[in-house]
């Protein structure tokens, strides 16, 4: 009996009920846009959009009405930098699709062809009240990583709903380390990179010779030296910050934000000017490396009262597959070290969404936009609270994991159980 009750939660993991019109009612309501927070405030979702926020709204017939009773009603968290579902178990011998060795793939690297909506952190990450995650690989090899993507945590085989949404890229001293050892290398190099991009097919047919890339990453790094896509790029000193400033002051075509950032409170002012977003980790304080000798706690605060448009997530070197559920504590931390409230959350829903071109759909509970909603017990940047109430495009989620499971069948309670 007790291994057909675990069967039955795990196909509930992997079979989440259909979208249905849903009235959540009397909840402290964080829409993250024009409105702000509204108390004793209602959300309205219908055919997996939100139709209408408000007080006092009334239920269409048919509706199910969830009662928040005053509970904070927010959207779902956004992790803006994971490797959630590229592996398993990262740190073993088994398959790991986050990383990539050899030179023969960087550029080309696909995050969004190795994501699996079925591994056991998708269900752990989602019960924690993230809905949303950026994914991207990590090659090892090369200043260029690969192809990001945007997906959903519902755990349906559409998981990936925007694939090459980004390309990340090393110009910091990863960089350096990969272009013979020294910066004088890496920004001769990314533009000449670029340069083979923009001319793609026509070098590579003709037979010219001289491409510093090969024509498989050509062909994927095109789009984005065209200016038609976003360019992640991994920096962290003020001195490499202030040469990607006057680069895309030279190339105001092309779009750049900054993973990492430890020194980005020394040019904040300049940031907000060139309008670069920052991924930054509030955790980020040791001077662990030359580029992160000035790295400080209160890093995101000044920089998002600078004007500097701030998404939270753990540092370059830090993200890993297992762990996009912690973008919450994050952003606890920035508050702690004196980030607003409202500007915390946002890093961690509203503004990833809009820094990879989705803000206009994912990131606010305002009417037309995706019906991802979280229910929570207490404040959702404080690490004693959890969700109570999680959907996804109007779709309650289970909530239960492998975890659950595994705390259910082997708690000193059942141990009499037959």
């Amino acid at each position: 009996m007790r291994i057909l009750s675990a069967l039955v939660m795990a196909l509930a993991i992997a079979a989440p009920a259909a979208a249905e019109t849903v009235l959540v009612r009397d909840g402290r309501v964080v829409t993250n846009g024009a409105a702000g927070t509204i108390e004793n405030g209602d959300v309205l979702i219908v055919d997996g959009r939100i139709s209408a926020v408000g007080a006092n709204l009334t239920a269409p017939r048919g509706a199910r009405i969830v009662e928040a009773q005053g509970r904070y009603v927010t959207p779902g968290a956004f992790a803006a930098m994971s490797e959630i579902g590229l592996s398993e178990i990262s740190g073993s011998g088994a398959p790991n699709d986050a990383n990539i060795s050899g030179d023969l793939i960087a550029a080309a690297a696909d995050a969004g062809r190795a994501f699996d909506p079925g591994v056991t952190a998708i269900a752990v990450t989602r019960m924690e009240g993230v809905t949303r995650a950026a994914i991207a690989p990590s090659s090892t090899e090369t200043m260029f990583v690969g192809r990001g993507a945007l997906v959903s945590l519902d755990g349906g085989d559409d998981s990936v709903f925007r694939s090459q949404a980004f390309m990340v890229v090393e110009l910091g001293e990863v960089g350096a380390r990969r272009t013979g050892g020294s910066r004088a290398a890496v920004w001769p190099a990314f533009e000449a990179a670029l340069r083979d991009a923009r001319e793609y097919p026509g070098r590579y047919r003709s037979g010219q010779g001289g491409a510093v890339l090969n024509e498989l990453d050509a062909a994927a790094l095109q789009p984005f030296a065209r200016g038609q896509g976003l360019f992640l790029v991994h920096i962290e000193s003020a001195a490499d910050i202030r040469r990607l400033i006057r680069f895309k002051r030279v190339n105001p075509s092309l779009r750049f934000a900054i993973h990492g950032g430890a020194e980005a409170w020394q040019v904040a002012d300049e940031l907000a000017r060139a309008n670069i977003p920052v991924i930054v980790d509030p955790l980020s304080n040791l001077p662990d490396r030359f580029e992160r000798l000035s790295a400080r706690l209160d890093n995101a605060a000044i920089l998002d009262r600078a004007g500097v448009t701030v998404a939270i997530a753990p540092a370059p070197g830090s993200v890993d597959a297992h762990q996009a559920r912690l973008v919450l504590q994050l952003a606890g931390n920035a508050v702690a070290n004196g980030m607003e409230w409202d500007a915390a959350f946002a890093a961690v829903s509203r503004t990833p969404a809009e820094i990879f071109g989705v803000g206009a759909q994912i990131g606010r509970l305002e009417r037309n936009y995706t019906g991802d909603l979280v229910i929570w017990d207490g404040d959702p940047l404080q690490v004693t609270s959890a969700p109570d109430v999680v959907f996804i495009e109007g779709v309650e989620q289970p909530m239960v994991s492998r975890q659950t499971l595994l705390r259910d069948r082997y708690h000193p309670s059942r141990r009499n159980v037959q």
